[in-house]
Parts: structure tokens; C-alpha cells; sequence
């Protein structure tokens, strides 16, 4: 009998086994999972080609590889964000705790996993601020503490990464599995070849671009979805229809642990568990990822605050709008005699992360498994070339390093880690490992890292001893809470008791902060008075003289004829071995360009926002709701559902529409470059013509 904190109704999908969903051919699977991956891999390649021919951004520089040449604007980098944290647990595990809580289990899977990007917000900045011109947050680290505490760090985000990268793959591949009957291992391997082969091309601004084009289509699906559910479906019969069976679900399976059994209402016991895993489990997620800095690193400056405000505001609307389709149609029509499980779903099933691959074929039939097969393929591969490219940055750098050497060595690393997420997840499929409690567990691993690693970009004071003691003994703590709980709870250290709900809370949470408390209690013993960010700042004098030498360039392109400008320093810094320059060289030279002031005051600015919209998500909506055991009435219902696609229309906005309207300048000199380019093949072949 399946049990509401049983740990494989919490997460992501194991290997899906059951045929009821199986409605495409096995060549389907293997069609997207190649073809798809191709055909974006060919279209990063044009892009990568065109940006490289007629832009001043070449990808064969390890600044451009790397971080974008930071310089991406808001929205991109707010379509990354959602691109990157839309895995495939965003669409079908928001369904699947919606099908067992009701509507609270999509806004707390939402809710859980956004104010994390808000906290980036403030970090992102703090970063422009402490360390401009730094590849990863562990040069920061390095730069404060020395080498010992950069390998202790650096094992922290591998082992985020490896986690992360490999439950992505095990999750996509389980889900073409189930709809297509596609070989598990096969697809572990296919999947990253496409990934792979764009970002060595492209880098971390073809991973954007591809994020764009991705999150693109997220949305236009999840539209299809949530209109057909609601205005189109005769299964369903609207709004009203989904509330009067809804209504009816809860008194032939009522929900344990929430008010009068119903699906409609935000008072569930198990749903609050739910929330407060996925807050401390995504706080590992987002901090010690490599991936979320990178792309407060590649953001300009000025507008670093905002992308991730908006990136938050955005990812929202996703599980919410999924969930409230397809993870409340699973439960409207469980037993309807056309949902390809009589009854409703099973534990077996929902381990499989089977609700909302259910709920498609149900409604839209093999056309609708289709765009659900593309919809989770965007997902998996858009958040795995974020890992590729994050970890290859983790790996690569090296300050010493030519241009050449740093770009090949990224290239190997990029390849690398795709075949050892591919191995990893083959072998947790291999030894029986459940992905649901590996999901679980992982926050014990790495959530102790979240607070030092905090603390080193905000805190001057925060001591080496600080910061390596806070990060391992956090995990010391959580994984001692862990077992603890599930030995006193289940009166046994096994599989199944070390994976239930309480321990893995206890270990989550104790770990998260422990790391915190220890690394903020060293520092008051004995705190470091002596640091002043000097050391941060000249991180990377690789970038800084590149970026000094392209601000000279367009001083000099603007002034021409001016005698007083710095025409020295602009041949020198023309020159290209202009990258080599030492330390002490560009310490020599005026400060990054960036307003210190200005990002002072953006650091200031980016808390309150931050801060209301975390409170307003997690306190001001859910707990009244929750306290007073409200039951939704049919008006409250529609108001929901209209303020969702709502907020759904402002993420597309967000995230489709503002990039483009961002980057109109580069899309007119691209296509006039490329018009003349055409135009002057035409007239040389005209001309070839008339002498003939």
C-alpha cells in the first residue's frame, strides 16, 4: 500500500516499467533523442559560426567560453535560470505530489525551490562586487583561504554536479523508457551526445542560447496543456467540471493528512513535510552548483539583481502550470475507463513518475505523449549542458594558462563529464539504487556547504578554520541525524528505514544548519580583522586586461583625433600578448570598469525585493491558508487557475519575448553582416557571368 512520506513518492522517477503509457515506437525514442539532439547541435553550430563571424565575441577565447565574455543580458539570463532549474522532477514530480496532496503539492514544490534563486539575487551582485572578473565561486574561496579549503569546496560541487548530472539522465532516459519502450542504458548514453557536441562548440552563450530556444518551448507546451485541460477538454468540462471532480476524487480516495480529505485546500500535513525537504534540499542545489554562479558571472553588471529576480518570478509559473493541468486531470480521471490505469495509480506507478505521462495520454492521446516525450527531452538536456559547462569550468581554469591550452583542456572536460554522468547513471540503474532516495540523501551531502560558502562572499570576518569546519562538519552532523532518526523511528539502519521521510528531513536539515551555525560560530571565536576583499578583486588579471583593452579600443574608436588619450596604453593593450599581463601589471592599472557604487547600492536594493517576495511565497500565502484549514470554495478555484496561467503569460513574457526584444542591436548587425555577405557572392558571381 503506497505510504504519503514513503521516499518514492517524494522525488524524481525511477526506471518506468509499466506499458500503460507506452504508446509510442521504440524508433520514436531513439528519433528524438538523436534527432532533436542533432538538429540543435547543427543549430548552435550556426550560431556559434555567425556570432564569431559578425560580432567582437569569439568563442575561441576562454573569457568568451567560459563566462560569456560577461555580458549577457537580463532576460537571457533569466531564460537560463529557467531553463537550467526545470529538470525533469519540475515536470513530473510536481504532478505526481499533486496527485497525492492536491493543489498544495505543486505550490509547494514551486514555492520550496524559488526563494533559492532569490537569494542568488543578493549573491550574484555581491560577487560583481568582491570578485569582477572571477570564473567560479571557488577562485573566491581560493583566493580567501588557500588550497585546502579550495579542494574541500571543489569536492562539494563535484559531488553536486555528479549527483545532479547523473539523477538528470536517469530521469529523462526513465522517462522515454516509459513512453517509447527505448533501452534505459542506451538512452543514459544518447541523451548528452547532442548536449555535448553544442556547448564545445558554443560554450557557456550557446548553453543561453540553447536555454532560450528550450524554455521557448517549455512554454508554448505547457500553454497547449493547461488551455486544451481547461477550455477544450470534454473529459474535463472547464474550470467548473475539474472542481466538481476533484470533489468527487476526494470522497472515493481521500487525501491522509488534509482537511476533510480534500485536494482542493493547502492544509496537508505531508504537503508542509514536502515543502520543507525541498526548501533545504534545493538550497544545496542552487548555492553549491557551480551552474547558478555562472550565470551571475556572465550577467552584466548593472542588471545582475534583476535576472534573477525575474528568473525566480518566472520559474514559478512552471510547476505551478503543470501541476494544476496534468497533476490534477490524474486525479479528476483516475478512473476514467480511458486512463491507462484502471483505478488510478499504484505505488509501483507513481514510483515511476507515471502521473503526469497519465494524465497526457489520457487527454491528448499520442499526439499529446509527443509533445510530453519533447517537453521532458528540453528539460533534461537544457539543465545537463548547464552541468557540462559548469563543471567544466570548475576543472579547467588555471590562471597560468595560455588561451589555447584553457579552451582544449574545457573542450576534454565538457566530453568527459558527459560520459561520466552517462556511466553514473547507468550505474545506479545497474545496482538497484533508487533514484528517490539518492534524490533524498543528496541534500545530507552537500547542503552543510550552502552556509560557508554564503558567508565567504558575504561575511569579511569568516575565517578559513570557519569555513572548512562549517562545511565538513555540517555533513558530520547531518549524516549522523540521518541514521540517528531512522535507528530510533524504524528500529533499523537499512534501505528502505534510512529512506523514509524523517530521517531524510533530520539529515537535510541538520546538515544545511550545522554548516551554517559552526562555520558562523568559529568566526565569533576568532574572527579574521585583517581582510579587506583586496585578494578577491584581483582575481583573474586575464580578464581584466581584456576587458580594459576593449573599453580602450572604443575610447579610441570614439575619440580618434583626441591627443590626450591613451593611445599608449591602447596599442598596448591592442596587443595579444596583452592576456599575459602579471598580476602586479593590471593591479597597476585603473579599477574594473563597473561602478562600485552603483553595485553597492544594487546589493542594498536586491535584499528587500528578495526578501518580500521569499516572505510572500512561503508565510503570507500558504500559512493562513494552511492555519485556517481552508477548503477552496468554486470562485477561490478559478481565481487560482486564472492568476496562473496569468503569471504563466508574464514568465513567457519573461523569458521568450524579452531577450529578443534585449538583443534586437546584435540580431540587425548579424543579418546585415550576413546580407552582405550574400549580396557580395552576388554580385562576384555576376560579374564572373558578364565576363564571360
Amino acid at each position: 500500500m503506497w505510504h504519503p512520506f514513503h521516499p518514492s513518492c517524494l522525488c524524481l522517477p525511477t526506471m518506468a516499467t509499466n506499458e500503460g503509457t507506452q504508446v509510442l515506437s521504440e524508433g520514436t525514442g531513439y528519433g528524438v533523442v538523436l534527432g532533436i539532439g542533432l538538429v540543435f547541435a547543427l543549430i548552435m553550430m550556426g550560431l556559434s559560426t555567425l556570432q564569431n563571424r559578425y560580432t567582437n565575441y569569439k568563442t575561441a577565447t576562454s573569457e568568451e567560453f567560459n563566462t560569456a565574455s560577461r555580458s549577457v543580458k537580463p532576460g537571457l539570463i533569466a531564460s537560463g535560470i529557467v531553463s537550467a532549474w526545470t529538470w525533469a522532477a519540475t515536470l513530473l514530480q510536481s504532478c505526481t505530489v499533486t496527485y497525492e496532496y492536491g493543489v498544495c503539492g505543486g505550490y509547494y514544490y514551486a514555492a520550496g525551490a524559488t526563494l533559492q534563486v532569490f537569494l542568488m539575487s543578493i549573491l550574484a551582485v555581491r560577487v560583481k562586487m568582491i570578485a569582477p572578473y572571477c570564473h567560479t565561486y571557488l577562485e573566491i574561496i581560493h583566493a580567501r583561504y588557500g588550497d585546502l579549503a579550495h579542494f574541500v569546496f571543489a569536492t562539494f560541487a563535484l559531488a553536486c554536479n555528479l549527483i545532479v548530472s547523473s539523477m538528470l539522465l536517469l530521469g529523462g532516459s526513465a522517462v522515454v523508457n516509459a513512453f517509447t519502450g527505448m533501452n534505459i542504458y542506451a538512452a543514459n548514453f544518447l541523451i548528452p551526445i547532442g548536449v555535448m557536441a553544442y556547448v564545445i562548440l558554443g560554450g557557456l552563450r550557446a548553453t543561453f542560447l540553447c536555454d532560450y530556444s528550450h524554455t521557448t518551448i517549455l512554454m508554448i507546451i505547457l500553454f497547449y496543456f493547461f488551455f486544451y485541460t481547461y477550455t477544450e477538454s470534454d473529459l474535463i468540462g472547464g474550470i467548473e467540471g475539474m472542481y466538481r471532480l476533484l470533489g468527487k476524487a476526494a470522497e472515493e480516495r481521500p487525501v491522509a493528512g488534509s482537511q476533510d480529505g480534500s485536494y482542493l485546500t493547502l492544509k496537508s500535513n505531508y504537503g508542509l513535510v514536502f515543502l520543507i525537504i525541498q526548501m533545504f534540499g534545493a538550497f544545496g542545489n542552487v548555492t553549491v552548483d557551480q551552474g547558478y554562479w555562472q550565470r551571475a558571472i556572465a550577467s552584466q553588471a548593472k542588471t545582475t539583481m534583476n535576472a534573477y529576480l525575474m528568473g525566480g518570478i518566472a520559474w514559478f509559473a512552471v510547476p505551478m502550470t503543470m501541476s494544476l493541468a496534468m497533476g490534477l486531470s490524474a486525479v479528476a480521471l483516475a478512473n476514467s475507463p480511458t486512463f491507462p490505469y484502471a483505478g488510478g495509480l499504484t505505488s509501483t506507478e507513481l514510483n515511476a513518475g507515471l502521473t503526469a505521462p497519465a494524465a497526457v495520454v489520457t487527454l491528448l492521446g499520442r499526439g499529446g505523449a509527443a509533445a510530453m516525450l519533447i517537453l521532458l527531452f528540453m528539460a533534461v538536456t537544457s539543465a545537463a549542458s548547464s552541468e557540462m559547462i559548469a563543471t567544466s569550468s570548475v576543472l579547467t581554469f588555471d590562471p597560468n594558462a595560455s588561451q589555447e591550452r584553457l579552451i582544449r583542456v574545457s573542450h576534454i572536460m565538457v566530453g568527459m563529464w558527459a560520459i561520466i554522468m552517462s556511466c553514473v547513471a547507468c550505474i545506479w540503474n545497474a545496482i538497484g539504487l533508487s533514484l528517490n532516495w539518492l534524490y533524498l540523501f543528496s541534500g545530507t551531502i552537500y547542503t552543510s556547504a550552502v552556509g560557508p560558502i554564503v558567508l565567504t562572499v558575504l561575511w569579511r570576518k569568516q575565517t578559513r578554520a570557519a569555513a572548512i569546519g562549517g562545511a565538513l562538519g555540517g555533513l558530520v552532523v547531518g549524516v549522523i541525524s540521518w541514521l540517528v532518526v531512522a535507528k530510533v523511528y524504524y528500529g533499523g539502519l537499512t534501505m528502505t528505514t534510512t529512506g523514509e521521510a524523517y530521517p531524510m528531513l533530520a539529515g537535510n536539515m541538520a546538515s544545511c544548519c550545522a554548516g551554517a551555525l559552526l562555520s558562523a560560530a568559529i568566526t565569533w571565536i576568532k574572527p579574521d580583522n585583517e581582510f579587506d576583499w583586496t585578494e578577491t578583486k584581483k582575481i583573474n588579471p586575464r580578464g581584466r586586461a581584456l576587458d580594459l583593452q576593449a573599453s580602450r579600443r572604443v575610447k579610441a574608436e570614439k575619440q580618434p583625433d583626441d591627443k590626450d588619450s591613451d593611445s599608449d596604453l591602447v596599442k598596448e593593450l591592442a596587443k595579444e600578448d596583452a592576456v599575459s599581463m602579471s598580476i602586479a601589471e593590471v593591479s597597476a592599472l585603473p579599477q574594473q570598469p563597473e561602478d562600485y557604487e552603483t553595485l553597492r547600492k544594487s546589493m542594498k536594493a536586491a535584499v528587500w525585493p528578495s526578501s518580500i517576495l521569499s516572505f510572500v511565497i512561503i508565510f503570507l500565502i500558504p500559512i493562513p491558508l494552511f492555519l485556517s484549514h481552508y477548503v477552496f470554495s468554486l470562485n477561490f478555484f478559478k481565481a487560482w487557475v486564472i492568476i496562473t496561467i496569468i503569471w504563466l503569460f508574464v514568465a513567457a513574457s519573461i523569458t521568450s519575448v524579452l531577450p529578443l526584444w534585449e538583443s534586437r542591436g546584435a540580431i540587425i548587425e548579424i543579418g546585415q553582416g550576413l546580407l552582405k555577405d550574400i549580396m557580395g557572392i552576388s554580385l562576384r558571381r555576376r560579374r564572373n557571368v558578364s565576363y564571360v
